[in-house]
């Protein structure tokens, strides 16, 4: 006779699994996050040196930001998508059709850049936008499937712990080492196999009763337009979702110009900025914990609206006036660099306000706060893309600590109804909504 205890919640047994499970991650799902680790490594070596390459290669800044903005769009609509997606068709499924479209989008991409074809660039980069969120929070809502509740907090922890190490630290380091020794182009190359190797050991070590999912079919999709209902209910969560928007927005437009300026005007070389642009990302991973720590002490709100309203405003700024100043000064920077990571991290806690603000409708809010990722990826590079060129680098740095400033205004706005649960969990279906809180990290 089977039992009849879920695999995931049976008592372990071996040390390894004792292990897993302190850490709340389920034997079955294990090698998920080594996968998650190898695919994001893959998917961010490029932030720190594609638009100077690309610059390097005759490809001006304005098409560069037509890039950059096509990538964000479907970016946003895959982030908005990979939940519903998951629960239709399952997770498993989710996570294999962005590997695929990732990877052989990539080639196409690589082909198009090597033969100088721009429209095929934009083509290719601009689909293989829907890879990353696919792969990722398709993951993200398998370990909620299968992760028993009481373990949830620890192991979405090390979700993000392993995407955002993957993602912003390890490929920014990895790059840095690499484009001295075999150049950009060959290092773009060296990502796609970073990518493979997670697609494959998702596809072959990562197991789990999420893999099942899917019964539903994709009539299940109507539930993402059902949630937008939520904003009409509930404006409040609208105005978190702005804020989420404007908490990484400057982020991914420095991915299209400030790169550039800092290798090609200020003069750092393209490792030592991948250097710096590793420790900020890393200093993010910390912010995201410390953030947390610190919003139970001295409120949720007043940590988004100071620390990365503020702090954003002062360290963006900086990030242009210290090297005006300074020059290429390592130290100084990567110093400016750590602090804005930390600031963009002062934004996690927009996590813990959105579902309070609808307690009847959490996960809907929480999509709401998804969209609003997705939106900031697409919006950062548009807005470089119409005012890097009347403004210069000087006026977007400005524009960008305005948004941060005004953002202030809303975020106050974001305290819970009185009555709101504080302190009931969350309804197990519910937290199938963080399946697109993709920069909840700080976003980066």
């Amino acid at each position: 006779m089977t039992s009849a205890v879920p695999p995931s919640d049976r008592t372990p047994t071996g040390y390894l699994a004792v292990l897993l499970d302190r850490q709340g991650i389920v034997r079955p799902l294990a090698w998920g996050y080594a996968a998650i680790t190898l695919f994001m490594v893959g998917d961010g070596m490029e932030l720190g040196f594609l638009a100077p390459f690309l610059d390097s290669r005759g490809i001006g800044p304005a098409d560069v930001g037509t890039l950059f903005t096509v990538y964000g769009l479907t970016v946003a609509v895959a982030a908005w998508l990979a939940g519903a997606l998951a629960e239709a068709v399952g997770p498993r499924r989710v996570m294999l059709i962005g590997f695929v479209i990732w990877a052989v989008l990539e080639v196409v991409f690589l082909l198009g850049l090597r033969a100088g074809n721009f429209p095929l660039m934009v083509l290719a980069y601009g689909i293989r936008g829907f890879g990353y969120p696919f792969f990722a929070y398709g993951f993200l809502v398998w370990v909620t499937l299968d992760t028993p509740h009481e373990k949830l907090g620890r192991a979405v922890g090390w979700y993000w712990f392993a995407s955002t190490a993957g993602l912003g630290v390890i490929s920014a380091y990895l790059a840095g080492g690499l484009i001295p020794i075999i150049g950009e182009l060959a290092t773009l190359w060296v990502s796609l196999g970073f990518v493979v190797a997670g697609g494959l050991i998702a596809a072959l070590l990562v197991h789990g009763a999420g893999r099942r999912r899917g019964q539903g079919g994709l009539r299940d999709l109507g539930k993402v337009v059902q949630g937008l209902s939520v904003v009409k209910d509930h404006p409040k969560v609208g105005l978190g979702g702005v804020v989420r928007i404007i908490n990484t927005l400057s982020f991914y437009a420095f991915g299209v110009f400030l790169t550039t300026h800092m290798v090609r005007e200020v003069g750092f070389s393209t490792p030592a900025w991948q250097t710096i642009w590793g420790t900020m990302l890393l200093a993010n991973i910390v912010g995201n914990l410390a953030s947390g720590y610190l919003a139970d002490r001295i409120g949720q709100v007043t940590v988004v609206a100071w620390g990365g309203g503020v702090g954003c405003a002062v360290t963006v700024l900086g990030l242009y006036y210290v090297p005006a100043a300074l020059g290429a000064n390592f130290a100084a920077v990567i110093t400016i660099a750590a602090l804005y990571g930390l600031a963009l991290a002062a934004y996690v806690p927009l996590s813990a306000i959105m579902p309070m603000l609808a307690p009847r409708q959490k996960a809907s809010a929480v999509a709401i706060l998804n969209l609003g990722a997705g939106l900031s990826n697409f919006l950062g590079p548009l807005l470089t893309r119409v005012f890097l060129g009347p403004l210069g680098v000087s006026g977007m740095m400005w524009l960008f600590a305005g948004i941060y400033l005004v953002g202030i205004l809303p975020t106050l706005a974001l305290r819970p109804p009185r009555g709101a649960d504080r302190t009931r969990p969350a309804p197990r279906r519910a937290l199938h909504g963080t399946a697109g809180s993709g920069t909840e990290r700080g976003d980066a």
